[in-house]
């Protein structure tokens, strides 16, 4: 955090800097966190001109600071990870982009937003978007509950609880954790003056406020756990001074959470909720398939962003959500990553938050918040939401730069070879943002509005066949993200889906769109063999062109896949039921699917359909 022994020479470049990351935080964590492709093309080409700024910098001096070389082995590792490990390749870069945009954010705060006046305005920006964010929270809370940025209505699971400008709840509720105790700090600092207090007294009452509207149970026991951590580590203090530090944090804690619980119905719901389910009913379920996923693939993990893929062989009967992540950033990195990345990472991660653990002053408050953050992970996947990556590093960067300062040489300019390798990562991060991440970002941007418009068709009980206009539209974009993502598994399924629905617009081509649907699934399947609804697609593709026994070829190989998923026991019901002698067989795989999914509508008609007939 900016302190009066920074310097406040300040050049073009590092205000360009400056100005870019704040930009791109603000960008990024208003636009629901960055996790919409659309908008992570942004970020992109943001962090990208980011990059040419700090690399691209003539007056960079040549020595930068060890923290971020720790970082260095990870991102290195992640990479090779994503390009020979994981199953799922076009999932996998992205992830690895993830982590290497935050650590760029991490390196070029540290490195080259040296000057006081450059990191005030980082942190006032941090603060603003705060601001924003919790009155986004009162209009959520006060005024309508189904609001959230960019036009989309807020999930159904997460109305009651405000989200800011994140759209998840628990999101809002630790960036609040991190702004809460410098904020704090500089309230309670007499030194400071008091227009200063009075202002962050404003910011404290509006991070507070939204901190609880959030109702985030994990974020109010991490910042609990932080304060009482924090006083635990400060290397001067007495063992006595240490746990009264510890009782105090907690006893206050407890007392704000008591005053909350009288008087606000809300808290008392989530709390209440949290005694019945004697904490976590479904976390663990991830966290045990994120175990099973690491003991089978201990070394390595089963690959970048492979989760929710490997987590299919061990879903409990019953559960019928779509994970995506683990909900536990470190179990999430051990699945993905073994023990290799596990060390890598959270190695590089310990030195440097052991080295900012002497930070004093508001440095230290700062680093409170990060605990707070950090303990997070533990039931939550806040790294792999790009705003938060991405202000996490950079506050981390501010407080490592107080508590671990550079010890500067006078040489200046960078040397001709050390001005050449910075060039080349400059240019090598442009090439790959411009000839990668942007193709890519824009072809599942294309890939999801296309599969959200024939999810709502599903949803909405419409008839396909009088959908010609919007399948059209559908096809469109679908041919488009493959043509700019061939490597995009997920997109030749879903264009393989789509032919499949227009069968039903055009039935006299029911065949040749077989051959098309097997082909664009067969193109899928290739990419990634691990996935069910690939191989269900090829079914479809075959069954269409009445080549039965190969497509039950392909559903055995989907139940083998994802032997819980109720969707999985529905088509293979499906498949089965297109031959009359199959009748009994199909039920049986229908009643699978309706005792692993009650509710699930397609399959009660189909079970009704196949016990109607004689």
């Amino acid at each position: 955090m900016p302190e009066p022994s920074q310097p406040n020479h300040v050049s073009a470049c590092e205000w360009a800097r400056a100005g870019l990351l704040s930009a791109n935080l603000v960008w990024t964590t208003l636009c629901l966190g960055g996790v919409l492709p659309g908008t992570k093309l942004v970020t992109a080409v943001l962090t990208a001109a980011l990059v040419i700024a700090h690399f691209g910098d003539p007056l960079r001096g040549t020595r930068a600071h060890l923290a971020g070389w720790l970082l260095l082995p990870f991102i290195v590792y992640a990479a090779a990870n994503a390009g020979w490990i994981t199953p799922l390749h076009w999932l996998g870069w992205s992830d690895w982009f993830n982590w290497a945009q935050a650590a760029a954010v991490f390196w070029i705060t540290l490195n080259g937003i040296r000057a006081r006046p450059c990191r005030i305005l980082l942190c006032a920006v941090i603060a603003a978007i705060g601001v924003v964010a919790a009155g986004m929270a009162a209009y959520q809370h006060f005024a309508d509950p189904l609001w959230i940025m960019l036009g989309k209505t807020q999930a159904r699971q997460f109305v009651g609880r405000s989200s800011g400008s994140f759209g998840i709840p628990n999101s809002l509720g630790v960036f609040m954790a991190l702004l809460i105790p410098p904020a704090a700090m500089l309230v309670l600092d007499a030194r400071r003056g008091t227009a200063l207090r009075a202002a962050c007294a404003i910011l404290l009452a509006a991070f507070g406020v939204a901190f609880v509207l959030a109702i985030s149970r994990g974020a109010w026991i991490a910042l609990a756990f932080a304060f009482a951590l924090r006083s635990v580590l400060v290397r001067e203090h007495s063992v006595v001074r240490r746990v009264s530090g510890v009782l105090i944090a907690l006893g206050a804690s407890m007392a704000v959470v008591g005053s909350l619980y009288l008087a606000f119905p809300l808290m008392r719901t989530r709390v209440d909720q949290l005694a019945t389910d004697l904490g976590e009913k479904t976390r663990p379920i991830l966290w045990r398939g994120a175990w099973k996923i690491f003991e089978a693939h201990p070394v390595f993990g089963g690959g970048a962003a492979s989760f929710n893929a490997l987590f299919e062989p061990y879903r409990p009967l019953g559960y019928n959500d779509e994970p995506i992540y683990a909900h536990c950033d470190f179990l999430n990195t051990l699945s993905d990553y073994g023990a290799v990345g596990f060390v890598l990472l959270f190695a590089a991660v310990g030195v440097i938050a052991w080295k900012c653990s002497a930070a004093r002053g508001l440095a230290g408050a700062a680093f409170t918040g990060l605990l707070a953050f950090g303990l997070h992970l533990l039931v939550d996947f806040h790294l792999k939401i790009p705003a938060l990556a991405m202000v996490f590093a950079a506050i981390s960067a501010l407080v490592t730069a107080e508590a671990w300062p550079i010890v500067e040489r006078p040489e200046g300019r960078p040397a001709g070879p050390l001005r050449a390798v910075a060039l080349a990562v400059a240019l090598g991060w442009v090439g790959l943002t411009l000839g990668w991440v942007v193709p890519a970002d824009r072809a599942e941007a294309w890939r999801r509005s296309s599969r959200l418009a024939i999810d709502r068709m599903g949803s909405a009980g419409v008839d396909v066949s009088g959908q010609r206009a919007a399948l059209l539209e559908i096809r469109t974009g679908l041919a488009r993200a493959t043509v700019l993502d061939p490597s995009n598994a997920q997109a030749w399924s879903d264009r393989a889906y789509a032919n499949s629905l227009w069968a039903l617009v055009e039935p006299k081509e029911t065949a040749e769109l077989g051959a098309e649907v097997e082909r664009e699934a067969t193109a899928a399947v290739t990419l990634c063999p691990w996935v069910s609804e690939y191989w269900i697609r090829r079914a479809t593709g075959l069954d269409m062109q009445a080549r039965w026994i190969d497509a039950g070829d392909c559903m055995i190989k989907a139940l083998q896949l994802a032997p819980g998923r109720a969707d999985v026991w529905y088509y293979q019901a499906y498949h089965l039921s297109l031959v009359p002698n199959e009748a009994g067989p199909a039920a049986a795989a229908a009643d699978v699917c309706l005792r692993l999914d009650p509710g699930f509508l397609l399959a009660q008609i189909l079970r009704q359909r196949l016990g109607a007939s004689p």
